[in-house]
C-alpha cells in the first residue's frame, strides 16, 4: 500500500471514529449550489466553502454567508486552519468588493459576515480593503448589515481604526485558543495581541459590538477556558462563540479532545454568567454561527 493511501486511510478512520454528534446533514443542495454558482461565476471566496464549515447549508437557507477577501491565499500558517499557505498570494482583484455586493444582492443576504485571509504583504495588510468592500455592499444592499472577521493587523491603532470607524455591525477577532497554546496553534500570533484588537475598537467606539471566538480541542483545560473568558470581558467583549475543533487532515493538528454537547452547555453558561451578551456554544458552533441573530 503507497504512503498516500495509508494517510487517506488514517483520516479515514479518525472520521470514522468522530463522536455522532458531530455529524450533520450538509444542507439542502439546491441552496449549496445556488451560492457556489454565484461566487464561482464572480471568482470570489467564502470562508463556507473553503473552510467547509459544516453549518454552510443552514446558513445559507437563513441569508446568511461569509465572504472570504483578498484571495484564498494566507501568509500565515496556523496549525489548524484548512485555507490555502505556504505560497505566494495572488494579486488583489480590483473588482472584488464589486462583485461581493453583486453576490449579496443576488443572494437576498440580510447579514454578511466580511472575513480574509492574512495579508502581510500589503502595506495595510488589507484594512483598507475591508472597507471599500463595505461601501460596495453598502451601495447594493443598504438594508443588509454586515459584520467583520479581521486578522490581528499585527495590533496597529491605525489599522483596526480605518475598519472601525466604517461602523461594522459588528467586530469579530478570533482568540482561537488559551495562551498556553497560542504559538503551537496560531502560529505568527499572539494571544494579548488579540486581546488587544478587541480592546482598540472598543476604546474608538464603544457602541461596535465586539466578538470572539474559541475553538476546543486542542488540550485546552477547563481553567484556561475560563481564565480566557475573563480575559475577553476583561476588555470589554460583548459576544462569543465555542466550538469543537475538527482536523482537516493529517497535515493539521490532532485533536486532543472531543468536548460534550453537555460540556459547551456549562460553558456557554457560565459565559453568560460572565456577562456575554450573546454566547453560542456547541460542538457545531463557528464565528459566524446564526451571527445574524
Amino acid at each position: 500500500m503507497s504512503m498516500s493511501s495509508l494517510r487517506a486511510n488514517q483520516l479515514k478512520s479518525e472520521i470514522t471514529a468522530m463522536p455522532t454528534w458531530l455529524r450533520r446533514p450538509i444542507g439542502k443542495a439546491s441552496e449549496l449550489s445556488n451560492v457556489q454558482r454565484i461566487i464561482k461565476q464572480r471568482q470570489i471566496h467564502t470562508i463556507c466553502e473553503e473552510g467547509r464549515c459544516p453549518n454552510r447549508g443552514e446558513c445559507y437557507a437563513q441569508k446568511t454567508a461569509t465572504f472570504l477577501l483578498m484571495g484564498p491565499t494566507c501568509t500565515r500558517s496556523c496549525a489548524f486552519c484548512q485555507v490555502d499557505k505556504g505560497h505566494a498570494p495572488m494579486p488583489l482583484d480590483p473588482e472584488e468588493p464589486q462583485k461581493v455586493a453583486e453576490a449579496v444582492q443576488l443572494l437576498g443576504l440580510r447579514y454578511v459576515v466580511l472575513t480574509s485571509v492574512a495579508r502581510d504583504d500589503l502595506p495595510d495588510q488589507g484594512a483598507g480593503w475591508f472597507v471599500k468592500t463595505m461601501e460596495a455592499i453598502r451601495q447594493l444592499n443598504p438594508e443588509t448589515q454586515i459584520e467583520v472577521l479581521t486578522p490581528d493587523f499585527y495590533g496597529e491603532y491605525q489599522r483596526i481604526a480605518t475598519i472601525a470607524k466604517a461602523k461594522p455591525a459588528c467586530y469579530n477577532h478570533n482568540i482561537e485558543t488559551v495562551r498556553r497554546l497560542t504559538g503551537k496553534v496560531r502560529r505568527g500570533a499572539k494571544y494579548d495581541r488579540s486581546l488587544l484588537v478587541l480592546q482598540i475598537v472598543k476604546e474608538i467606539d464603544p457602541t461596535i459590538p465586539t466578538k470572539s471566538g474559541l475553538m476546543l480541542g486542542h488540550g485546552e483545560t477547563v481553567e484556561e477556558i475560563l481564565a480566557t473568558m475573563t480575559d475577553l470581558r476583561n476588555v470589554d467583549c460583548d459576544r462569543l462563540t465555542i466550538g469543537q475543533y475538527m482536523r482537516p487532515s493529517l497535515e493539521h493538528l490532532p485533536v486532543q479532545k472531543y468536548w460534550t454537547p453537555a460540556e459547551f452547555d456549562e460553558l456557554g453558561a457560565i459565559a453568560k454568567q460572565m456577562g456575554f451578551s450573546h454566547v453560542r456554544s456547541a460542538p457545531l458552533v463557528r464565528s459566524s454561527y446564526h451571527a445574524g441573530e
